[in-house]
């Protein structure tokens, strides 16, 4: 007779992928006290050290802790498997979803996705995870999420691509920038001046190509993984950057004046959309969330986004 839950196994996932029990009880809004205690009955159950704790360090996880991680997220999958079942045989739309999101414009589109999705559908658990682009394909992989937004980066043959909305890129410029009075700017033009480059997987590749088409390099001058950190930079004059998403908010996050030029000539936009497992089963719930994003999009309610809707299903 199994003397465990399937809630012990989640704050279990939870904390073998955040590191500490502190972050796992922020990430799934419960007690660190809860958390600890459900730890420690796995423990007793199994006859196993999980865990290695490490005095301000947080948790590590031991060699059987790893594996049990494993096979924990396969039963918790399973199970939501069984409740996606019931779902549609019920014509339902409840239970756990975790939804990936391309960390540049997370802060963005996501959480009032959510807010709105989550009104419409009060029983849906969803939890969101922010990742740069070879992250989401690790995580649509191993099943961690259902879905992904993101961008049509390099895509792998195993996924499935919705495209929703094509976002042309623009300069970002301080107030001060030579280019910030223009109504558009070139490639040749930015070739020029420093630039601030968003250096994660695929991002970069895609705005470095820009420049192989002038048979130039850009001059960068400084990298930074960190979409706020890059406005930041650019307002403060270190150098123009590239984007394909723009917030409302025209201040960077310490309050300086931002100029978005649009970039006549530029490569191809990058197309936003949902990803998921190319054999990958849709249960009412990634439907229905789905639907949410055309809506969204086709309303024009995902906030700081401006492009062209793409009517055409890969």
């Amino acid at each position: 007779m199994l003397r465990y839950t399937l809630r012990q196994l989640e704050y279990f996932v939870a904390v073998g992928e955040a590191g500490s029990i502190a972050r796992a009880a922020e990430r799934i809004n419960v007690s660190s006290p809860s958390i600890s205690a459900a730890i420690t009955q796995l423990e007793q159950e199994f006859g196993l050290p999980l865990f290695v704790r490490q005095h301000a360090q947080g948790l590590s996880l031991t060699q059987a802790g790893r594996q049990m991680l494993d096979q924990a997220r396969t039963v918790l999958r399973e199970a939501g498997a069984m409740m996606d079942i019931a779902g549609d045989i019920a014509g339902t739309v409840r239970g756990p979803m975790s939804v990936g999101c391309l960390v540049t414009f997370a802060q963005i589109v996501l959480p009032a996705l959510r807010r709105g999705f989550e009104a419409v559908f009060p029983d849906i658990r969803l939890r969101q995870h922010e990742l740069n682009q070879l992250e989401i394909f690790s995580a649509l992989r191993r099943s961690e999420i259902d879905l992904a937004l993101t961008y049509d980066l390099s895509l792998p043959s195993d996924l499935k691509f919705e495209p929703l909305l094509s976002l042309p890129p623009f300069a970002l410029l301080d107030e001060g920038h030579p280019l910030a009075g223009r109504r558009e700017v070139t490639v040749e033009d930015l070739k020029e001046y420093p630039m601030v480059l968003l250096d994660l997987p695929l991002s970069a590749d895609y705005f470095l190509s820009f420049f192989d088409g002038i048979g130039a390099r850009p001059r960068v001058a400084e990298r930074t993984r960190d979409m706020a950190v890059m406005r930041s930079l650019v307002a403060n004059g270190f150098g123009y950057s590239i984007a394909n998403v723009r917030p409302l908010n025209t201040l960077s996050p310490d309050g300086k004046p931002l100029r978005f030029v649009p970039i006549r000539g530029a490569p191809r936009p990058m197309q936003m959309g949902l990803l998921m497992a190319r054999d990958a089963g849709k249960s009412n719930a990634v439907r229905a969330f789905g639907q949410h994003c055309r809506e969204a999009v086709q309303g024009g309610a995902l906030p700081g986004i401006g492009g062209i809707v793409v009517t055409e299903r890969s």
